[in-house]
């Protein structure tokens, strides 16, 4: 009796009770920033019309995941590294939200090539992406710009957009092996720039920028104050002939903001361990620093358990296992090209790193599609080859592949290129009949 006696009182006053909104019905908005914020790869993908060949099984030379195809593996020090901190049970606790000091002393040692750093200079996050949020987050907001480049990793623009941040796009130059146009680079920047982001090696167009063309970009950063956000995810990532060189490494007053990690070197993308080392030059990155460190307490900190083994994988992964990973993926890379290179109408660009080679479209004499988008989509559905069209990366008449598939998928890819290009490939009638007139009046000259 007393609980109804409870419930008739509490509707009692219920009723009395004024209304303070206006809402008769659910609605349920969301935020501006889930709104802005959108990842433009996926959405280019999500609109194809992706139809395999029934009788082909499908090759995807598009997925960035170098574990996908079981070939490439972790090394075993890297696993056993994780098997002792889950036995001892060290890692199953919360860390201090820019990481373990032991973890962060050994990434601090691990980067010593970039330049001075010690422990106070390194943050822990979830993965690469993590780190590039942090730093995109802690330098921009509503009104500022960005400067990415283009062709680029689509991330930065998701990363920033839902900020407000206004992504410019500088070029990079397929004649020049994806060099910075670094006359428009610089035409870019104004009173509200906020950051350039540089990534060395590039994804996705494998690019590996000499010492002086990286010193040509920090000049520019420097004439304008301009913090620099380096994306070095593939730092040593690099065939011969090219050698890798920290944006931070060539530095004198630029402060960079260097992200990297295990995913792509370590080949444990799922592992999420990324971080942030911090290079102050002139002590001007001290407010920096602790925006740096209020943003980390938003998701308290990166994976424990991989924390703790941090020092023994990067201490005690030997030199073979990366020299055979880089081998492995310059052989491919080879592969590649060198078949490639044979195709009418495509051109693809020897990558000097990282995982990707770009290869160009000659769109004009393929009448079939109008984009490099109906190209891709005509290529998975005649042939089961899948690449992503270069519209993902602001780039249209290209397609990015990735070199991490078994050698034998990539032959079989290739062979399939070859095949679908031949089967398409015209050319202008009126541009052959003048090349043949040029032919018979040379003829005519000799006789």
């Amino acid at each position: 009796m007393k609980d109804l006696a409870d419930l008739a009182a509490y509707q009692q006053l219920n009723t009395q009770r004024p209304i303070k909104t206006k809402r008769n019905r659910w609605n349920v908005p969301i935020s501006d920033f889930a709104k802005l914020t959108h990842n433009p790869i996926r959405a280019i993908v999500e609109g194809l019309n992706i139809q395999p060949h029934p009788d082909k099984p499908l090759i995807a030379l598009s997925i960035g995941d170098p574990t996908t195809f079981g070939n490439l593996k972790p090394s075993s020090e890297t696993i056993e590294a994780i098997r002792q901190v889950i036995d001892e049970g060290t890692g199953n606790g919360y860390a201090a939200a820019n990481g373990h000091l032991e973890a962060r002393e050994a990434v601090a040692q691990y980067v010593q090539h970039q330049g001075p750093v010690t422990a106070n200079d390194v943050i822990l996050c979830s993965g690469c992406s993590s780190a590039l949020d942090l730093c995109i987050s802690v330098l921009g907001g509503q009104g500022k710009n960005l400067l990415v480049p283009k062709p680029g990793f689509s991330i930065y623009r998701t990363l920033a957009e839902g900020f407000g941040i206004e992504c410019r796009s500088y070029d990079l130059l397929p004649e020049r092996n994806w060099e910075a146009n670094l006359v428009q680079l610089e035409k870019l920047i104004d009173e509200n720039t906020c950051g350039l982001v540089v990534t060395n090696p590039g994804n996705p167009c494998g690019s590996v920028f000499s010492r002086s063309h990286l010193e040509a970009i920090v000049d520019i950063a420097e004439r304008h104050y301009l913090p620099i956000v380096a994306d070095e995810i593939y730092e040593h990532f690099v065939f011969p002939g090219h050698e890798f060189h920290a944006v931070s490494s060539v530095s004198r007053t630029v402060p960079v903001l260097s992200c990297g990690g295990l995913t792509k070197r370590f080949l444990v993308p799922g592992w999420r361990m990324g971080w942030i080392i911090v290079h102050d030059r002139g002590n001007v990155m001290e407010e920096v620093r602790r925006g740096l460190a209020n943003l980390s307490v938003r998701i308290l900190g990166s994976n424990t358990i991989i924390q703790r083994a941090l020092p023994a994988i990067l201490q005690n992964t030997p030199p073979e296992f990366f020299e055979d990973l880089v081998a492995t993926l310059h052989r491919h890379a080879e592969v590649a090209y060198k078949s490639i290179k044979q195709i009418r109408g495509l051109n693809p660009i020897m990558p000097g790193g990282a995982m990707y080679m770009m290869v160009g479209i000659d769109i004009e004499h393929f009448p079939a599609f109008d984009t490099d988008l109906s190209f891709v989509e005509a290529l998975v559905h005649e042939q089961s080859v899948f690449c992503l069209p270069g519209q993902c990366f602001e780039y249209p008449n290209y397609i990015r592949l990735v070199l991490t598939v078994p050698e034998e998928m990539i032959v079989e890819a290739v062979k399939r290129l070859a095949e679908f290009c031949d089967q398409h490939y015209k050319i202008d009638d009126e541009k052959l009949l003048e090349h043949q007139n040029g032919l018979l009046a040379q003829l005519n000259k000799l006789e």
